[in-house]
């Protein structure tokens, strides 16, 4: 799987796009990726959507630097555990290796890299998927969370020597000094920030060494993700690909570069089936979605792959013992009581 990332990576996206007056939950549909994401940050979603959706409300906000401002406003809870992992590293150096050598824990389909030399030391941040193209607003989207990160682990010292960005300017250059304090060097070999070396020895006096090992542990166990956690990354796809219709046993080992037989074989192995890991997604997304929103029965059947909203009534019998909208009443009168 090379082109997933966390859905923490599009942490405070509802709030940012209302700011630009945009409707998240439409574009987040319209990308193909769920609605309430943002309540998941630890599940898996598609790096191409994302570019995509980044794509679109540039569009739609009619804003040529919307993922760089984006990027200013997310705040650091993007990175999820790996936050608490630099935090606590010893040194400035120590968290960047660090962020470098467990980013693909955060995402699979780019790189963060330390780059250093003598005066100047680079960190930088690639698209690795080879079939990835359009990446500018991905490489705008990481230059604006480099600020707030870099000014976490070094205050008042973060002054950087250049921003470098691959692409061509897409607007006046002033536009970006004012957002980011400089205006970049534009077709650079690479994306990321340049900065002084001697920054690098920067102290973490706050850092608990105690919780940087178990935060390390922890992102060590995900990496090492094995087997016996087959069925909740499956579940996890599921959840991901079910809104554009792609859920299919099929699709999801492509995705994980192992042929349909083989998944099949594993998800028995853990005493499972693809069937049962779909079944129950799919309860839980229809009882979120019924609860949480005002989503209509049909959209809901049509949203979760049935064929028609009679098959996922038939389907909502047997787990609950009522219809949707019986259920969905029963739910509203509870909450009133």
């Amino acid at each position: 799987m090379t082109d997933f990332v966390r859905a923490s990576g599009l942490a405070n996206f509802s709030t940012f796009a209302a700011s630009q007056g945009l409707n998240a939950e439409i574009l987040l549909l319209q990308a193909g990726l769920p609605r309430d994401l943002e309540a998941h940050p630890e599940s898996l979603i598609s790096y191409r959507k994302v570019l995509n959706l980044l794509d679109e409300c540039e569009l739609q906000s009619r804003n040529r630097l919307f993922a760089l401002q984006y990027g200013l406003f997310q705040g650091l809870n993007v990175f999820g555990p790996l936050l608490y992992l630099i935090r606590n590293a010893k040194d400035v150096r120590a968290a960047l290796v660090e962020l470098g050598n467990y980013f693909h824990v955060h995402s699979a389909a780019a790189q963060v890299r330390l780059e250093e030399q003598s005066e100047h030391t680079i960190i930088s941040y690639t698209i690795t998927d080879p079939t990835i193209f359009g990446s500018r607003h991905g490489a705008e989207l990481a230059l604006g969370i480099g600020i707030p990160l870099m000014r976490a682990l070094l205050g008042k010292r973060w002054q950087p020597s250049a921003a470098l960005l691959q692409h061509a300017p897409v607007a006046e250059p002033g536009q970006y000094r004012r957002l980011i304090g400089l205006i970049p060097s534009f077709n650079a070999p690479c994306n990321g920030w340049m900065f002084e070396t001697s920054l690098l020895d920067t102290t973490q006096h706050a850092a608990d060494p105690a919780l940087h090992r178990l935060i390390q542990q922890h992102l060590d166990n995900i990496a090492q993700k094995s087997v016996q956690q087959l069925p909740e990354l499956v579940q996890q796809l599921i959840r991901s690909f079910m809104p554009d219709g792609r859920a299919t046993i099929e699709q999801i080992a492509s995705h994980m570069n192992i042929s349909t037989r083989t998944l099949q074989r594993q998800l028995e192995d853990e005493g499972t089936t693809f069937q049962d890991l779909l079944s129950a997604t799919r309860q839980a997304m229809a009882s979120r979605y019924l609860l949480d929103s005002n989503i209509s029965i049909s959209q809901l059947a049509d949203l979760l792959g049935y064929s028609d909203q009679s098959a996922f009534s038939r389907a909502f019998q047997r787990w609950h013992g009522q219809s949707p909208r019986e259920w969905r009443k029963q739910q509203t009168t509870d909450d009133l009581v």
